[in-house]
């Protein structure tokens, strides 16, 4: 057991060593932005996939309720005005195809430049031969992961919908205890569907092949970090208004500060598990449709010269 503590206590000193030595804040700011165009269609195309099985009003009211419980009420409206002035023409045709298409391509952008980032941090590139396929299928690794967004998201809203018609018959038959037993257990339900997620990010968008227990660990540090920052930000969003001294332009500069944050925890969740995979020995392997860095190439090349030296 101490030495688990210790080994953890290593891994993480290490971590936020190369974290803090990385770019993660120059790629954070820019994804921030790249996050602005990508929002309302990522958004809309969640609500098309779950709205199918909840209704779309419910999906909206979802998201809505989610965002407000996070940045206020004028956070949520703005983004449901953005959702609004990118919805399709659905009676023309054309519109709607050229609509669709505009909707993915912008929608997997946030993605597609999270991935570059990631690849940065494990030091691979894309193979110079193979880049459209490569393309392809960053695009579509992208879109899957909206997709799995739109899944976990209607999995929270049966689990929340199932729990609060059950609420006053638990405190009514089985008390307050009991009650707060089951509160409990949604929030550790919710921890690990944000798991889940950060899980699936750290495996399938970078062009690397890890083992998933490496990806568990660094999941799991990453999914309390964000739950424990979503809290503390939600305080200080509510309490000091940050951005009331921008006028309209704070709603935008509040979902950038949000996104900021989160991409800051997720490349420290990332670098986490590169530490914790190479101080276990465990094989890290470029994927077939990329390649080591030429900066890896170089350290190693150096690394070599050193040893026989």
């Amino acid at each position: 057991m101490k030495n688990n503590l210790k080994f953890f206590w290593d891994v993480l000193k290490d971590t936020f060593k190369e974290w803090n030595n990385s770019s993660a804040s120059k790629d954070s700011a820019s994804l921030a932005y790249y996050a602005i165009f990508s929002i309302p269609g990522l958004l809309i195309i969640i609500i098309w996939i779950a709205g199918n099985f909840f209704g779309e009003e419910a999906i909206r009211g979802e998201i809505s309720s989610q965002i407000s419980g996070i940045m206020g009420t004028d956070v949520a409206k703005s983004i449901q005005d953005m959702i609004a002035g990118a919805l399709i023409d659905k009676e023309n045709i054309f519109m709607k195809v050229v609509g669709i298409g505009s909707l993915v391509f912008g929608s997997t952008t946030l993605f597609f430049q999270l991935q570059h980032s990631l690849n940065t941090l494990w030091d691979v590139e894309s193979a110079p031969k193979k880049a459209f396929v490569k393309f392809l299928i960053d695009r579509a690794n992208s879109l899957g992961m909206i997709l799995v967004l739109g899944f976990l998201l209607m999995i929270t809203m049966i689990l929340s919908s199932l729990i609060s018609l059950l609420n006053n018959w638990i405190t009514s038959y089985f008390g307050y205890e009991t009650y707060m037993l089951v509160e409990v257990i949604n929030f550790a339900i919710g921890l690990a569907v944000v798991m889940l997620l950060f899980a699936l990010m750290f495996k399938v968008l970078p062009d690397v092949r890890i083992r998933w227990k490496s990806v568990w660990k660094g999941a799991l540090l990453t999914a309390v970090l964000f739950t424990l920052g979503k809290f503390l930000l939600s305080l200080y969003f509510a309490q000091f208004k940050p951005t009331s001294a921008f006028g309209a332009a704070g709603t935008i500069i509040l979902i950038m500060m949000w996104i900021n944050y989160s991409c800051m925890l997720i490349f420290f969740g990332a670098e986490f598990t590169k530490v914790y995979t190479l101080k276990k020995g465990y094989p890290i392997i470029p994927s077939k449709h990329a390649k080591w860095s030429e900066a890896k190439l170089y350290e190693e090349s150096m690394k070599d010269k050193n040893s026989q030296a």
